[in-house]
């Protein structure tokens, strides 16, 4: 009769009831004509025909039992009944169906929080609706969580997610009081609240919700349910949990809390927006002391404790959320920025994350207390006021350490990844690297003397020449007169592309000034690049992040990019090798380390406006910039910069082991992994030897004045006088010169051979053809140079020049530099 308990969800009361209709009218019929054979023999006997004439009887028909009262009553109820059963059964099988897994309850963060954390897995920064700080349950004092009981749920400890006799107690107390005075959701019901639900009021909510308390008492248990819920918690003024609460009114520790403290938090988590001290101190104290009492009532606290509790007067100490604002904002601030550039809009709203960064908290803390030591002690007196740093491991891209700026609450201007700057000299290194792997020889000779081509000339650092030296020397002592002939013989676009393999990403210009460092880059690209070398040639892109959590536990973020072979690692160890020169004999002396082995490069812009050290160690690359935001010009030198990396690294390296850089390989018989592709100039003029008692002042500087009208005189270099010593102090040791080592250099460098300087933002190459030659004192006929090969040459022999002709004014020629 009744459909079975797969069809209940489509039960119709309808035709349960036609049904019992049709077989209460075939159970009347039945019963009034029953088969002869169920006659008694009496019955026979009384229907036999007789002579008698007798009386017909009727026989009394059954009256249906569709006409009967009391089959009306009962189907009446049992309708009643079957469809609230039949709805509750579909609604119970529906919640249950969809009801998430209580598991996720261990991992569960707010919506929009995103947790960053350094690569030890201390917490940088919390962003969002986030608990700051997180207390296990063994953590939290007992009469914290006992309060937080008699406040909210006393009788937790003998329920199993719902309390049906404080539903009743609650509904009697807020009829006698004529308000909410008491809630009846439990604990456990409010720790489901927070996790899975909203707070829509509606049956269909409150019944998973009693689901999912049920479901949570058994699989997590009361300690775990305590815990989750004491850190969630919101208790308004941004607190979520009671730590947070305990730091934010009082600017104490849970430890230190006192029972007056203890019931004024625990009192705010029915409504913290009424019951925050903060927003009203009267309903504060009245509820604090409604807890007071509960938890004597519960023998938590002694009579004497409620006394003095009660007695306590309403008194915070307001503070911001720990983790609120970042120790270190120029990093944490990037890496929000990369978020969005790799999760989805939707992903990050959605929030829950933890975001395990690459930050080395010792690195950066000793790179923050390195800058500002070196703005306070050089800044003033050589000009400059702003500094950046970064720090990266070379072998795998992570960044260990950032600091954009001196004060990041004047200038949120991050000048490690933002500020685009001239390089200078220390782009150098991608033009050797170039020329080394197209199969130049460190060894190759070339003339430090006068040179123009197409118009462009560049300039050494007090108009000095070296007369024939070799790369390694040049780039040891930074000549910018061999940088510009190397890039001529090994072109723009080699250059370029090498580069860019390496790591820059900066649109680099081809002309005569690239070599110069004249296209701007950034602190963190440049750094990144020259890790290529300390990588044996291999380039990892410069990261923050390696990996970004869910609140599941379900990785959505990976770093796993694989290594690149940016440069054939022979021709990474020999540049190496030569940019160890640098720092042991050159221009980069004052970032030598006792005991490590250290390659890099010095630069400066024009008029020295930008100071850069770009170095590294098998396990570290490290970038130092010192300027001015306006770009006005410093009294700094590069060897400042070299300085503060040494401040810097020798502190960061002291937990590493000792390594060395791989072997030098052999130079003899050597090909190269790329071709040159020598650039063609339209017309060259060189000198032959230089002249050594040519300065940049006087006859000489007149001369050049006069063969180049065009040049400004801001490109001369013009220093006060006179000029502070460029050392903020003490040189190290030097190293002696070891066996495999260049012969030292032939006269100890002076300030002039450690600064450098290029050209103002030239962007295309110089015009094709020379300028006139001046009348007197005449220069060394000028001569038109072949394609230069890329194996050692004599210079091309002298011409005659062909007649002048009119043509565009050159490009500014670059101030003197290394």
């Amino acid at each position: 009769m009744f459909p079975n308990a797969a069809d209940r969800k489509d039960f119709d009361v309808a035709n349960w009831i036609s049904e019992l209709k049709q077989w209460s009218s075939r159970l009347a019929a039945g019963s009034a004509q029953r088969p002869k054979a169920a006659l008694s023999q009496r019955e026979r006997a009384a229907n036999r025909p007789s002579s008698r004439r007798r009386r017909s009887v009727r026989p009394k028909q059954a009256k249906p039992i569709y006409r009967s009262k009391l089959f009306w009553l009962i189907l009446i109820l049992g309708a009643g009944i079957a469809g609230p059963a039949a709805r509750g059964y579909r609604l119970w099988a529906e919640a249950d169906s969809t009801l998430p897994d209580v598991s996720n309850a261990l991992t569960f963060e707010r919506s929009g929080t995103i947790t960053l954390k350094a690569d030890n897995g201390d917490i940088l920064q919390k962003v969002g609706p986030a608990t700051q700080e997180y207390l296990d349950y063994e953590q939290i004092p007992d009469p914290l969580i006992q309060a937080f009981i008699a406040s909210e749920d006393r009788r937790f400890y003998e329920h199993s997610g719902i309390d049906y006799r404080g539903i009743a107690r609650a509904v009697v107390s807020n009829l006698r009081n004529r308000e909410v005075v008491e809630g009846a959701s439990t604990i456990t019901q409010q720790l489901a609240r927070i996790v899975f639900l909203d707070q829509e009021r509606s049956f269909q909510r409150k019944f998973k919700e009693a689901l999912l308390a049920n479901r949570l008492e058994t699989e997590l248990g009361k300690e775990k349910i305590l815990e989750r819920y004491l850190n969630l918690v919101y208790l308004g003024a941004g607190a979520y949990g009671v730590a947070d609460a305990a730091w934010i009114y009082f600017g104490k520790s849970v430890e230190e809390l006192t029972v007056s403290e203890i019931a004024l938090i625990a009192g705010m988590a029915p409504a913290p927006s009424v019951y925050s001290p903060l927003v009203d101190p009267e309903a504060a104290r009245w509820r604090r002391d409604i807890v007071i009492g509960r938890m004597l009532e519960n023998g938590v606290i002694t009579e004497s404790q409620a006394q003095s509790a009660y007695g306590s007067e309403i008194a915070t100490t307001p503070n911001e959320p720990k983790y609120l604002y970042s120790e270190f904002p120029y990093f944490t601030i990037y890496i929000q920025k990369q978020l969005s550039e790799i999760l989805s809009p939707e992903e990050i709203e959605a929030g829950g994350l933890t975001v395990e960064t690459t930050l080395n908290q010792d690195w950066q803390r000793a790179a923050e207390e390195t800058l500002v030591e070196m703005i306070e002690d050089s800044g003033r007196w050589q000009r400059f006021e702003q500094g950046s740093i970064v720090a990266l491991d070379p072998r795998t891209g992570e960044i260990r350490a950032m600091v954009g700026g001196t004060d990041f609450e004047e200038s949120q201007f991050n000048r490690v990844t933002q500020a685009q700057r001239q390089p200078g000299s220390t782009f150098k290194t991608f033009v050797y690297t170039t020329a080394i792997a197209a199969g130049f020889s460190p060894y190759k000779n070339y003339t430090d003397a006068r040179y123009v081509v197409d118009g462009y000339e560049p300039k050494n650092y007090g108009g000095k020449y070296s007369g024939t030296v070799e790369l390694r020397k040049a780039l040891s002592s930074s000549i910018n007169i061999v940088a510009v002939k190397l890039l001529v013989d090994v072109g723009f676009q080699p250059v370029i592309d090498m580069a860019e393999r390496m790591g820059i990403k900066s649109e680099l210009k081809p002309t005569y000034s690239l070599a110069l460092g004249a296209s701007e880059v950034n602190l963190l690209e440049l750094t990144s690049a020259y890790g290529t070398l300390a990588a044996e040639g291999k380039h990892r892109e410069a990261h923050g992040i390696k990996r970004i959590i869910d609140r599941g536990g379900e990785v959505l973020y990976k770093f796993d990019e694989e290594a690149q072979q940016a440069v054939d690692e022979e021709t990474a160890a020999i540049v190496t090798w030569m940019l160890r020169s640098v720092v042991e004999g050159g221009t980069g002396r004052n970032a030598y380390i006792s005991g490590r082995q250290v390659a890099g490069k010095t630069g400066t812009s024009e008029k020295n406006r930008d100071l850069w050290f770009i170095g590294f160690t098998p396990q570290l690359v490290a970038g130092i910039w010192f300027g001015n935001d306006d770009s006005s010009p410093t009294r700094g030198a590069s060897s400042t910069a070299a300085h503060a990396w040494f401040k810097f690294v020798s502190q960061a390296i002291e937990d590493l082991d000792v390594e060395e850089f791989p072997e030098l390989p052999r130079l003899s018989g050597r090909e190269g992994s790329i071709e040159a592709e020598p650039v063609k100039p339209k017309r060259v003029v060189a000198d032959k030897a230089p002249s050594r008692q040519r300065q940049s002042s006087g006859s000489s500087g007149s001369r050049s004045r006069a063969s180049e009208p065009a040049r400004s005189r801001a490109s001369e270099p013009s220093r006060p006088a006179p000029e502070p010593a460029p050392e903020p102090a003490p040189e190290p040791a030097r190293p002696a010169p070891a066996a495999s080592e260049p012969a030292p250099v032939d006269r100890q460098p002076t300030l002039d051979d450690l600064q450098e300087s290029i050209p103002e933002r030239q962007t295309a190459p110089a015009p094709e053809s020379a300028p006139p030659p001046p009348a007197a004192p005449a220069p060394p006929p000028p001569v038109e140079a072949a394609p230069p090969a890329p194996a050692p040459a004599p210079e091309p022999a002298p011409a005659p020049a062909p007649a002048p002709a009119p043509a565009p004014a050159p490009a500014p020629a670059p101030a003197s530099g290394e």
